[in-house]
């Protein structure tokens, strides 16, 4: 292991890594990605050794498992914005969590870091015949096709009993994730409507009975499947017209969050009292904060 990362030390080195030296100045010097990941693996063992850091020891896969889902949202959240300098310290966040996790099945003699990067190189390889092998594809369509036939074979081998094209969607997703990522492997073999005016009519289909359900029965779980199989639409819609869904409502979150805000500055600048306002009342305010953003719209809007 490095002793100093400002020697020459061999990558060969067996030395115990709680004799690595860390400086910040030498680091920004390495240009040399492999070398600049083994430091990084060998913090990681440090920070887990006898004479490391205290939370980091005490850390498991449930405990941090959070951390994992945070850093990636934030990662996201930073790829939304444009903002590349956040993005490139995310995606470092995002790798020691897969530094951390690996050493923490090393030291349970599950598997290591290597034993993760062997992985996922022999499933690129196995998973692109057409590039890696002699499978001749013309189009994106065909690659996505041989990929979940491909995934399919792979899922009968880890799963005698499930060979389902859904079995390793984690549920763990958001609801709108999960709903487009079941559609579009649906999709993939070809279940999908024709055209996106199939879709639009399928919407209106569950508008309908969404109505029926609420006027008729006032059923909880009955409004609660329609409603579900009317989200479900929407996605759809959103798939077909090659719009994300979760951004879509993420915006309309942003913007009411904008609107509601200019409300309440509205009302304390006007010696309002914002709560007490009839819903009428504060209905002319959210116009204003419309019309705020929206100068074109008119008061009927």
């Amino acid at each position: 292991m490095l002793k100093d990362i400002n020697s020459n030390t061999s990558s060969n080195d067996n030395n115990s890594s709680s004799n690595l030296i860390i400086n910040n100045t030498n680091i920004y010097n390495i240009s040399d990605a492999s070398m600049l990941f083994k430091i990084l693996v060998e913090i990681m063992q440090k920070l887990r050794s006898d004479d490391g850091c205290m939370w980091d020891k005490e850390q498991t896969h449930q405990s941090i498992k959070r951390n994992l889902l945070e850093e990636a949202y934030e990662a996201v959240e930073s790829i939304e914005e444009n903002n590349y300098e956040n993005l490139k310290e995310e995606m470092g966040d995002i790798l020691l969590q897969v530094v951390f996790h690996s050493q923490i099945a090393k030291e349970n003699n599950k598997f290591n870091i290597s034993d993760v990067i062997k992985t996922i190189i022999f499933k690129l390889i196995r998973r692109h015949p057409h590039v890696f092998g002699k499978t001749f594809v013309t189009s994106s369509k065909e690659v996505l096709a041989n990929w979940e036939e491909i995934k399919k074979e792979e899922r009968k081998q880890k799963q005698a009993k499930n060979h389902s094209i859904f079995s390793n969607i984690p549920n763990i997703l958001p609801a709108l994730h999960l709903a487009y990522e079941i559609q579009n492997r649906a999709a993939r073999l070809d279940f999908d409507w024709e055209n996106t005016d199939g879709v639009i009519d399928k919407i209106n289909e569950e508008v309908l009975e969404l109505n029926k359900a609420y006027n008729d029965s006032k059923d909880s779980l009955k409004i609660q499947d329609e409603i579900g199989d009317l989200l479900f639409s929407i996605v759809n819609l959103c798939r077909h017209l090659n719009i994300d869904a979760e951004q879509c409502l993420k915006k309309t979150c942003n913007k009411f969050i904008k609107r509601f805000d200019y409300m309440q500055e509205y009302s304390e600048k006007n010696n309002i009292n914002f709560k007490n306002l009839s819903l009428k009342e504060k209905d002319k305010i959210w116009k204003l904060a419309k019309k705020r953003n929206h100068p074109h719209l008119q008061d009927k809007s």
